[in-house]
C-alpha cells in the first residue's frame, strides 16, 4: 500500500511512465510522410494505392491500436482493406463489441438487456474515403486520420479511443484511385493538369459507385454492405465527398427537404445533430466556409449515406472544396453576394453563418476540413455513445412493433413467377441489405391462395422495416416548386425505384397477420430454385424465354460450340408450353447440367424438332460504342453484356471510322447526347488523343453498316443521334419542353408492350420502365390503328417504323414523381424498330438497363441483339 506522503510522487511517476510509453508508441509508428516522402495534402503530391497499401501495412504492424483486415477484392482484383482503430483493450475484445452492436441494431434483446448493453458497449462509427476517385483529397486524408487517431495523446483522442470503435475504410475504390493518380501525374505541368480521365474510374460504374447501395451489383459495394448491415451495424456512417459549392469550403448537414417519411424521425434529428457539432467546431477553430441545407436531401435511397437511414443509422455526407492537388487563388474582390443558389455571403444566413471570403486555396485545406469534420463526429460519438447505442435499439424495436400492429404484416414472393431467376435475385438484394427473410418448409395458404414449399416470406416486423418497405413499396415524391409558378424543385437523384416493379416480380402484400411454416434463411444469399433436365430425346432442349437466365445459358452453350434456335411461335414439349421466342439448344451434356444448377433452369428434352418456325442464331458479336467522354451508361451496358455472357468488343471513335463493322451482329450506342457522340471532347479540355467524336466519317460508317444489314441499337439520348444522322421519320416528343411543364427526374413509368413482336418475346404486356429525364417518340408518318398489350398503341406507324412499346394512356406514374407526363408522353412510342436499307435501327426512348436495376426490361435488349444474330 502506498503511504499518503508518497502517493503524489508515485502517481507522478506512473503518469510519467505512461507518458513515456505513449511517446514511444508515437515515435515508433510511422507517419504518412515517413512512407510517402511528403505530407498528406501537399501541393502537387498524391500517393497511389501501392503506397497506401504499404503504409497501411506498416501502420498495422507498428501500432496495437490498429487492426487491418481484408474484406474482399475490387472488380479488377485489388484488395480492399478495413481498419479498426480503438484502444488496445477495445481491440482485444472486438467480438464482444460486434455482438453488442448486432443485438442492439436488430433489437433482439429485452429493454433491460438493451439498457445494460448500451452502457457496456462502444459506439461504432464507419468512416470512408476514396469512393469518388476524382475527388482526390479524401482517399489521401484517411492515412493521416488513421495515424493521428492511433498515436495522438490529447484528452479528446484518448476519449475517442476509449469509447468508439472506428471502422475506417481508407480507399473505397482502389482501382479508380490509381486511374486518377496516374492521369494527374502524366498531365502535371500541362494545360490538362486538373482535367479528369477520359475513362470511367470504376470499371463498370464510374461515378455511379455511389448509386449501387441497394442493388449491390459490384463487389466493392457488396464487400462494404456485408460489414455495415450484416456484421458491425455502425450507429454512424460517414461518407467523405467533394466538392462543396463554389466559394465555400465544406457542405454538411442538416440537409435540404424533403425527408422520406419511412425514415425514423430520430435519424433525421441525429443527422442534424452531427452537422451542428461540425459547424460549431469549424467556428471555434476559425475555419470559415461551412454551409448547410444545400441541395442534398434525405428522400432518395441507394447512396452510401442514404441507405443507412433506412437501417436506423446516422448517414453523413460532407462535400469538401478543392478536389485537386493543384492550388488555386480566389480573388476576395470577386466574392459573389450569394452562393449555392442564393445563400448570402454576408453572414446573415443561419445555414452559412461564417462565410469564406476567398484567398489562397490548397489541397491541404481540404484535408484539414475533412479531418476537423471527422474529429467533431467521433468526439460526439464518444461523448454520447450510450445514447446512440440505445437509440438504434429503440428505433429497431419501434420498427418491429409497427410491423406487427400497423401493417403490412408480410410480403410473400411466390415461388411461381414469370421469371423465378429474378425473383431469387430480389430475395438476395434484400438479404444483402440486412433484411431477415424466411422460407416456407411446407405448402401453406394465405387469404385463399396456396403457396408452395420454398416460397419466400419477409415479415415486416423487423428492425430494418423502413428499408424493406422503401424497396418494396411505390415512392410518392412530394410535389415541390422553387417558387410559386416556378420550375420544379427537383429530387436529388431518383424519385422512384420500387424493386418488384423494376425487376418484374409479383409480390403479395399481406396486411393481416397469418401463420406459416417457415424457417429463417441463415445464408448471406440463397441459391436459385433447383433446376431440372428432362432428357426426352436427341433434338436438344427447350428453354423458356421468360427468364433472363435463359440468355446467359444460351450464350454459354453457343460459346462452347453448341447450337441454338429461337422459336418464332408458341410450342409444346412434354407437359410444358413454351412461349414464342423460347430457345431450342443443344450442346455438351455436362455443361447443360452445370447451367441448370447454376441458374435454376428447366431444360426440357425434345424427342424431335418442334413443329414451329425455328430461326437459328449464332453467338452474337456485339460492338459497344465507348466515347472518350466517360459515360456511365456505357459502363452499365458493358456490365450487363458481361453478366449475360455476350461476345462483346469495345468500339472507340477511331474503330467506328476505320474498322470493318460488318463482323458485328449488333452495335449498341449507350445513352449519350447527340452532340457529344458527334464531337466528343474539345482540345481545350483534353489531350488531342482523346478529343473529337464519331464525326461525319463515323456517322457514314454506321449508316453503311446498317444499310448493309447490321442492327444498330440506341438507348435514350443516343436515339437522337441516330434519328438526326440517318434522317429517320421520328422525333423526340419532349424536345423543347420547359421544365415547368414537363419533368420526370427518375421514376418508373407504365408502358404497354406488343409481345407479338420478336423484340418483345418473353416480356409481360405491361412493364415499368426506368424514365430518367428520358424521351418519347413522335412518328412523322402514320397509318392505321394498331394494338399491343394492355395499353392501346394508337396511330400505328407506316410499315417502315414498327412500334414495340408505348407509354400508357393513363396512370403513367407507377413510382416516383412526374410533371406533365400525360401531355408529353402518354400513348407515345417508347421503343421502335425502323428498317434502314437491309438492316434496322432499334431505338429506346429510355434506358432499359439503367444502373443494372430494371431487370424487367432486359429482354428487350437481348432480343434486339439476337435479331442481328439470326441466320
Amino acid at each position: 500500500m502506498i503511504s499518503k506522503t508518497k502517493a503524489p510522487k508515485a502517481l507522478l511517476a506512473a503518469v510519467l511512465l505512461l507518458a513515456c510509453a505513449s511517446l514511444a508508441e508515437a515515435q515508433k509508428v510511422p507517419s504518412p510522410k515517413d512512407v510517402y516522402g511528403f505530407r498528406v495534402g501537399d501541393d502537387y503530391k498524391l500517393a497511389d494505392y501501392a503506397q497506401i497499401e504499404d503504409y497501411l501495412t506498416q501502420l498495422d504492424n507498428a501500432s496495437n491500436r490498429i487492426k487491418k483486415i481484408e474484406i474482399g477484392e475490387t472488380v479488377l482484383g485489388r484488395k480492399m482493406y478495413l481498419l479498426f482503430i480503438s484502444s488496445e483493450k477495445n481491440l482485444a475484445q472486438l467480438d464482444k463489441w460486434k455482438d453488442i452492436g448486432a443485438k442492439l441494431a436488430r433489437a433482439s434483446v429485452s429493454d433491460q438487456e438493451a439498457a445494460k448493453l448500451s452502457q457496456e458497449g462502444k459506439a461504432i462509427v464507419w468512416i470512408d474515403g476514396g469512393m469518388h476517385s476524382t475527388e482526390l483529397a479524401h482517399g489521401q486524408m484517411t492515412s493521416e486520420l488513421a495515424y493521428t487517431l492511433a498515436t495522438s495523446e490529447t484528452a479528446e483522442m484518448k476519449n475517442i479511443r476509449e469509447n468508439v470503435i472506428t471502422l475506417l475504410m481508407p480507399v473505397m475504390n482502389p482501382d479508380g484511385l490509381d486511374i486518377v493518380v496516374d492521369w494527374y501525374r502524366k498531365n502535371m505541368g500541362t494545360p490538362y493538369e486538373t482535367s479528369r480521365p477520359p475513362i470511367l474510374y470504376h470499371y463498370y460504374m464510374g461515378h455511379d459507385n455511389n448509386r449501387d447501395w441497394f442493388m449491390n451489383n459490384m463487389p466493392e459495394t457488396y464487400n462494404v454492405t456485408k460489414i455495415l448491415y450484416n456484421e458491425w451495424y455502425p450507429q454512424i456512417v460517414y461518407n467523405h465527398h467533394q466538392s462543396s459549392p463554389a466559394w465555400t469550403k465544406i457542405s454538411l448537414p442538416p440537409y435540404a427537404d424533403p425527408v422520406n417519411p419511412k425514415i425514423h424521425p430520430a435519424v433525421t434529428a441525429a443527422v442534424s445533430e452531427v452537422g451542428s457539432a461540425m459547424t460549431k467546431r469549424f467556428s471555434l477553430e476559425n475555419m470559415p466556409g461551412a454551409i448547410a441545407d444545400n441541395f442534398y436531401t434525405m428522400f432518395w435511397n441507394g447512396g452510401g449515406r442514404t441507405v443507412p437511414y433506412y437501417h436506423n443509422m446516422i448517414g453523413i455526407l460532407t462535400e469538401t472544396g478543392h478536389t485537386t492537388p493543384t492550388p488555386r487563388f480566389y480573388d476576395p474582390e470577386k466574392l459573389p453576394k450569394t452562393v449555392a443558389g442564393g445563400t448570402p455571403t454576408d453572414g446573415t444566413d443561419i445555414m452559412y453563418p461564417d462565410p469564406w471570403k476567398g484567398g489562397e486555396s490548397h489541397f491541404r485545406d481540404a484535408v484539414d476540413y475533412m479531418l476537423t469534420a471527422t474529429w467533431a463526429t467521433l468526439d460526439l460519438a464518444a461523448d454520447r455513445k450510450e445514447n446512440y447505442l440505445h437509440n438504434i435499439y429503440k428505433m429497431g424495436k419501434s420498427a418491429i412493433e409497427k410491423g406487427r400492429t400497423e401493417g403490412p404484416f408480410a410480403y410473400i414472393i411466390d415461388k411461381n413467377q414469370w421469371d423465378s431467376f429474378e425473383a431469387v435475385n430480389l430475395v438476395n438484394v434484400l438479404l444483402r441489405g440486412g433484411i431477415e427473410v424466411e422460407q416456407a418448409t411446407k405448402d401453406f395458404t394465405v387469404n385463399g391462395k396456396k403457396y408452395e414449399k420454398g416460397t419466400y416470406v419477409i415479415y415486416a416486423g423487423q428492425a430494418f422495416r423502413p428499408y424493406l418497405l422503401d424497396l418494396m413499396e411505390k415512392q410518392d415524391y412530394p410535389t415541390r416548386f422553387q417558387y410559386p409558378g416556378g420550375p420544379p424543385d427537383t429530387p436529388y437523384d431518383l424519385a422512384g425505384w420500387t424493386l418488384p416493379m423494376q425487376m418484374g416480380i409479383d409480390v403479395d402484400k399481406i396486411k393481416e397477420a397469418f401463420k406459416a411454416p417457415t424457417e429463417k434463411v441463415s445464408t448471406p444469399q440463397v441459391s436459385y430454385y433447383e433446376g431440372s433436365i428432362a432428357k426426352n430425346g436427341s433434338f436438344g432442349y427447350a428453354l423458356s424465354v421468360n427468364t433472363n437466365a435463359s440468355v446467359a445459358a444460351t450464350n454459354k452453350i453457343l460459346k462452347s460450340g453448341g447450337t441454338a434456335f429461337k422459336a418464332m411461335t408458341e410450342f409444346k414439349a412434354g407437359k410444358s408450353t413454351f412461349p414464342a421466342g423460347s430457345f431450342v439448344v443443344s450442346g455438351d451434356e455436362a455443361l447443360v447440367e452445370s447451367l441448370s444448377k447454376e441458374y435454376g433452369l428447366e431444360f426440357t428434352g425434345l424427342a424431335a424438332k418442334p413443329e414451329v418456325q425455328l430461326t437459328k442464331i449464332h453467338l452474337p458479336k456485339v460492338g459497344l460504342y465507348k466515347s472518350w467522354v466517360s459515360n456511365m451508361d456505357e459502363g452499365w451496358t458493358r456490365f450487363v453484356m458481361d453478366e449475360y455472357a455476350f461476345d462483346m468488343d469495345t468500339l472507340h471513335d477511331v474503330d467506328i471510322k476505320t474498322m470493318d463493322l460488318s463482323k458485328y451482329d449488333a452495335i449498341i450506342l449507350p445513352s449519350q447526347r447527340s452532340k457529344s457522340i458527334l464531337h466528343g471532347n474539345s482540345v481545350l479540355d483534353m489531350p488531342e488523343k482523346f478529343t473529337g467524336g464519331i464525326g461525319l466519317d463515323g456517322s457514314m460508317a454506321l449508316s453503311k453498316y446498317v444499310k448493309d444489314g447490321g442492327t444498330l441499337i440506341a438507348f435514350d439520348e443516343a436515339s437522337d443521334f441516330v434519328i438526326e444522322q440517318f434522317g429517320l421519320p421520328l422525333r423526340d416528343a419532349t424536345e423543347g419542353a420547359d421544365s415547368k411543364d414537363f419533368f420526370i427526374p427518375g421514376s418508373l413509368i407504365k408502358t404497354g408492350v406488343d409481345t407479338s413482336h420478336p423484340i418483345a418475346f418473353g416480356m409481360k404486356d405491361t412493364v415499368a420502365v426506368s424514365f430518367n429525364r428520358s424521351r418519347a417518340f413522335t412518328i412523322d408518318k402514320q397509318s392505321k390503328t394498331g394494338e399491343g398489350g394492355k395499353e392501346d398503341i394508337k396511330d400505328a406507324p407506316a410499315p417502315e417504323v414498327e412500334v414495340i412499346a408505348t407509354y400508357a394512356s393513363k396512370d403513367l406514374l407507377m413510382s416516383g414523381w412526374a410533371l406533365g407526363e400525360q401531355r408529353y408522353i402518354a400513348k407515345k412510342p417508347a421503343l421502335v424498330k425502323t428498317k434502314y436499307g437491309k438492316g434496322s435501327c432499334v431505338l429506346f426512348a429510355f434506358r432499359p438497363q439503367f444502373r443494372a436495376q430494371p431487370r424487367g426490361t432486359y429482354k428487350l435488349i437481348f432480343n434486339a441483339i439476337y435479331e442481328g444474330a439470326s441466320e
